[in-house]
Order: structure tokens, then sequence, then C-alpha cells
């Protein structure tokens, strides 16, 4: 029997499970996926994150593999209209790491075997939950057949289809946006380096972030008349001549990596605690992926929720530092969907005038190094 079991095995699972096991606390992990998913959405890792996980020990092979980005620039038909640097948001982090989430997700799982070699367990797809007589009773289906986990404490980081949330009743408060995106990574043709671009376009925004192994994410915003063959008919041929025809910039469809499309919605559960099952992640909370925050809001649960697990399983009345718990992540969580709807907002198809007004507003707003500094550290989540 372990002293936790969490729920989940991507990376707000697994952080959880590093932070737990370096503090001698025995930790089952239950991931219903047998192996990684090798293309993923998430890339982007804040400097609060980082700070995360440098006290973790695991920030340093990341940083070693990712790409630092320093700053950002919008432009607007050709010019650079904005520039926004990240020196001030953070002493040991000034930048935003770009690492995409599959390796991200293997140098944590790395450290978490490091530290127990059995503690994941993979290819498990939860059941039934029950909360009875101070302990949690999972059951699983398995290829081996049903199987029971018994422990007092139970962390459910299992994504926005949440089993646990389901399970418990937890209603959501959830909003659906209009707002769709494509996204590709490519072979970086550009002369941006490490930089991360914003093109402002009036069909719609085009953001374009660096990866490591001189690669490039291009990601569009879908504006009505794109819908007609994107994104179900859409291939990298058409990102790449959607991306040409809003900036001017020629990327190689032939270098092509990853094609993915997505919506937009939010989700907030109505509780993070209830009875000995604490949601962190995606189970919690789940904002808009355009400003890259969702991954790195689990992470920042979790290395709040740790020192409280520790002491709950000592023994010690901990209802009122959970209950701060809850109040102050449902909270980020809530400021986190207001920055990303604002994001989105900025990236809207706009009317030819309504775009040029939007255009010369933020190139005013950059131009005021006070305000350029507030942005950037709001776009980090500092």
């Amino acid at each position: 029997m372990a002293d936790v079991l969490i729920v989940g095995g991507g990376p707000v699972g697994l952080f959880m499970a590093v932070l737990l096991l370096q503090q001698g606390v025995d930790v089952c992990v239950l991931e219903q996926r047998d192996a990684r998913e090798e293309h993923s959405r998430a890339i982007g890792i804040h400097p609060p994150a980082l700070a995360a996980l440098h006290q973790a020990g695991v920030a340093g092979l990341m940083v070693a593999e990712g790409v630092q980005i320093r700053r950002g620039i919008a432009i607007d038909a050709g010019r650079t209209l904005a520039e926004m640097s990240f020196a001030g948001v953070s002493e040991r982090f000034p930048f935003v790491l770009s690492l995409p989430q599959a390796r991200t997700e293997a140098v944590l799982e790395l450290h978490v075997r490091e530290l127990d070699a059995g503690a994941v367990h993979r290819g498990v797809r939860l059941t039934r939950l029950s909360d009875v007589g101070g302990r949690v009773t999972i059951e699983a289906a398995s290829p081996d057949g049903t199987l029971r986990f018994t422990a007092p404490l139970v962390i459910a980081a299992d994504g926005v289809r949440s089993t646990v949330r389901a399970l418990q009743g937890t209603a959501v408060r959830a909003r659906d946006y209009p707002d769709s995106y494509l996204m590709g990574d490519f072979a970086d043709g550009t002369s941006f380096g490490p930089d991360a671009a914003l093109f402002l376009a009036r069909q719609g925004i085009v953001e374009s972030f660096p990866l490591p192994g001189q690669a490039r994410r291009w990601v569009v915003r879908l504006g009505p008349g794109d819908r007609a063959t994107a994104p179900a008919d859409a291939d990298a041929g058409w990102l790449a001549r959607c991306v040409r025809e809003r900036t001017g910039m020629d990327i190689d469809p032939a270098g092509n990596s990853m094609l993915s499309s997505f919506g937009v919605r939010s989700r907030l559960a109505r509780r993070m605690v209830a009875g000995r099952t604490v949601l962190i992640g995606d189970a919690a909370h789940e904002v808009s992926p355009i400003g890259g925050q969702g991954m790195n809001l689990g992470w920042l649960d979790a290395a709040a929720l740790a020192p409280i697990v520790a002491e709950v399983l000592q023994g010690c009345d901990m209802a009122s530092a959970l209950r701060t718990f809850e109040r102050r992540r449902l909270a980020a969580a809530a400021r986190a969907a207001r920055q990303a709807e604002i994001n989105m907002a900025l990236g809207r198809p706009l009317a030819a005038g309504l775009s040029q007004l939007r255009n010369r507003a933020i190139g005013a707003v950059a131009s005021v190094p006070a305000v350029n500094s507030l942005v950037a550290r709001r776009f980090t989540m500092n």
C-alpha cells in the first residue's frame, strides 16, 4: 500500500511524484497510456514553473535541451512593430523555455524511476473510486485483470477528461470559445533564431516559436473562410500557404514533422479538494493553449500541494491549509483563463481598419518601458 496514489502519469502527475518521493513519501503513479505520446501541443515552460522544477532538481537537463526564448517580436506587414524582452521577469530564468512535452515527460519519468523504479504503472485504467474509513480505494482495469490500490490520499492529475473528477461528481464551470487553430512543426528556415514571432495579420494572428533541433512551430488562427478547408482537410501544404499569405514567410512543407488542429475551451472545477482526493492540473482547470499556461499551472499546483501532503500523512490537521491551497490555485487558474482570453482576442481576424487600430495600439503600448515590462511579466505568469 502506497502513501499516495497519483492518477495520471503526464507531466503534472510525474512532477508531483518527484516532489513527494524526494520527501520520502511512497507513491504509486497510475497511467492508462501504455507509452508516452510522441507529439504534443505543449512546448512552453514559464519562469515560475522553471523555478519549481529547479527546486526539485529536474530543470537543468530541460534547460540544456530546450531553446531559451528571451524575446518576442510583433510584426506587421513585414516590419517589426514591437519587441518584448523577458530579461526582467526572473533573475535565474529570464526566458520562456521551449521544449516539447514528450521530452519533458521523458525527463520527469526518468527522475521518478531513479527515485523509485517501481513507482509508475502503465496500462492501468481507473474504473472505480471509494473514499471510506480514512482510506481511498481504487479499482482499475489492466492487461493483468482488475487491480486494486489503496492509500490514505489520492491526487488526480488525469487531464481534462478526468475520470477521478467524473467519479466524484465534481461539477465544472465550462465555456467554449469560437476560436480554432492549426499548428505544425517545420524545419526552421527563418532568421529569427531563438526569438518568438507574432505576425499581426488582418486575417488572424500567426505565431512562430523556436524548437530544439533547428525546428520551428507555426500556429495559425483560423478565420471563417479558412474552415472550408481546415482543419478537416488541411495538410502541411495548406498551412505553409496560409503562413505565406499572411506573413510573407516561406516554409517548406517537406520539413513538416507534426500537424494538429485544436479548438478552445475553459473548464474550472468547483472544488479541487474532496475528502481524501485532490485534483490538480487539467483535471482541476483547463485554459486556452494560447499563451502556454496549462502545463505550468499544473506544476505550480503540485509545488503548492507537496508540503501539505507531507503534513497530512504525518497526521496533522491540514484542513485549513487545503482550503487555502484550493482557493489560491483556483484563483490562479481564473487569472490564467482571463489572460488567455486577452491573448485570443488580440489574435482574432479583424476588418482592415480595426486591424490597423489594434496594431497601432500594440505598438504604442510596447513603446512604454514600464507597460512593456508589466506585459512581459503577465505573459510569463509572474
